[in-house]
C-alpha cells in the first residue's frame, strides 16, 4: 500500500515539476528575444541619430526594413511625426521590432525618442561670413537631443555627460587644449 501512495505522489508531482521547467525554458527563450529586438531598436535609433546630424534633416514619415541580428532577421518599423502642437520643434519616433512581418501590430519592443528638428549650425563668422569653419575643423552646431525610451524599461538616455557636441569626442582628450 505504501508503494501505491509514493507511485501516485510521484506521478502527480513530476508533471507539475516538468510544466515548471518548461515554462522556465519558454520564458528564457521570450527575454532572449525581447532583448536582442532592443538592440535592434537601440541600433536603428543609433543610425537614424547619425543620418540627421550628417544630412541636417529630419522629417515626419514611416520607414520599414529588416535587420540581421544573431543570424536571425528582425523587421523594424519606424514612423517619425510631430510631437504636438504645443511642441512643434520635437519630433516623435517610435520604432517597433518584431520577428516576423505579420507582428507589427504586436512587436516584440517598441522604442520611443524625442528629436529636436531644431538642426542649424551656428556660422562661426557671423552674419555676411563665408561660413567656413575655422583651423581646426570647429563648427557650433545644435543637433538635437534625444530621449528614447523602450516600453519596459521606463529608461531614458540622453546627452552623454562630458561629451564635445562640437568635436564628438570626449572631452579632455585633445593634445595641447586644442
Amino acid at each position: 500500500m505504501e508503494v501505491m501512495v509514493a507511485l501516485a505522489i510521484v506521478a502527480i508531482a513530476l508533471p507539475a515539476v516538468l510544466m515548471s521547467l518548461y515554462q522556465q525554458i519558454d520564458d528564457t527563450g521570450y527575454l532572449r528575444d525581447k532583448t536582442m529586438a532592443q538592440m535592434v531598436a537601440a541600433n536603428k535609433l543609433a543610425e537614424m541619430r547619425l543620418v540627421i546630424a550628417s544630412t541636417r534633416v529630419l522629417t515626419a514619415g514611416k520607414a520599414n526594413g529588416v535587420a540581421i541580428m544573431a543570424d536571425r532577421d528582425w523587421y523594424w518599423w519606424v514612423e517619425t511625426k510631430p510631437n504636438s502642437e504645443q511642441f512643434p520643434q520635437f519630433f516623435r519616433i517610435e520604432i517597433r521590432v518584431a520577428l516576423a512581418e505579420e507582428q507589427q501590430a504586436q512587436p516584440l519592443y517598441t522604442l520611443t525618442a524625442f528629436m529636436s528638428s531644431d538642426l542649424q549650425i551656428d556660422d562661426p563668422a557671423g552674419p555676411g561670413g563665408t561660413g567656413e569653419t575655422g583651423e581646426t575643423g570647429e563648427t557650433s552646431q545644435e543637433v538635437g537631443n534625444d530621449t528614447g525610451t523602450g516600453t519596459d524599461t521606463g529608461a531614458g538616455q540622453g546627452a552623454i555627460p562630458g561629451l564635445d557636441s562640437s568635436l564628438g569626442l570626449p572631452q579632455g582628450i585633445l593634445p595641447d587644449g586644442q
